[in-house]
């Protein structure tokens, strides 16, 4: 007599999730190991599938890479928004300030998966900026705010770029230069250096 299946149990984890745990195999991989030193075959058995499963989700490890990026981004900017909306409707200031103190966080926070995903195996490419979703995020805030009068940003793009390019390399000197970076200061540091450039009322 066969044996009979618990009712209601699947038999294979749905697509959305076995993808979900490829990219988290891999993304611990890539952190631990590099992505020059992660194979396919590293990935798949970290996800405990076969390495065909892996190609029924990804055509290439640059594609997985390319998906990992995408996540990074739509979490970051997802933190975000969720920060910025806590502020209220109309609190310019507030929405500014906690901007860049959940940018700060969130790089400090996964600095090594940012620099593996988005620097290790990929050029500089200066044409980048115009693909940015974060910068995209901050010229809309500066743009809203410039109209409601909040602050002075004539040319919200390009004052974003030169805010996120500041801020970046603020953090990076920060975490350079010390083991532990205070982050109260750094943020404080930071975001004056924002509300000067913008005249902020």
């Amino acid at each position: 007599m066969a044996p009979v299946r618990a009712r209601g149990r699947p038999r294979t984890k749905p697509a959305e999730l076995r993808r979900e745990e490829l990219l988290d195999a891999a993304q611990q991989l890539f952190v631990d190991k590099g992505i020059g030193a992660t194979s396919i075959d590293d990935i798949a058995s970290a996800a405990e599938v076969a390495k065909g499963t892996f190609y029924l989700y990804f055509p290439s490890k640059e594609a997985l890479l390319h998906a990992l990026q995408e996540r990074f981004v739509a979490g970051f900017l997802e933190r975000l928004e969720i920060a910025m909306d806590r502020c209220g409707p109309d609190r310019w200031r507030p929405k500014l300030q906690v901007w860049v103190r959940t940018v700060i966080e969130g790089y400090l926070e996964h600095v090594r998966l940012h620099d593996v995903i988005f620097h290790e195996a990929q050029p500089y490419d200066r044409h980048s900026m115009s693909n940015n979703p974060v910068i995209d995020q901050l010229t809309t805030l500066l743009s809203e705010g410039a109209k409601a009068g909040a602050w002075i940003a004539e040319e919200p793009r390009s004052t974003a770029i030169m805010f996120f390019h500041a801020l970046h390399g603020g953090v990076d000197a920060a975490i350079a230069d010390s083991k532990k970076v205070n982050r109260t200061r750094l943020t404080r540091t930071i975001t004056t250096f924002v509300e000067r450039a913008l005249s902020v009322n």
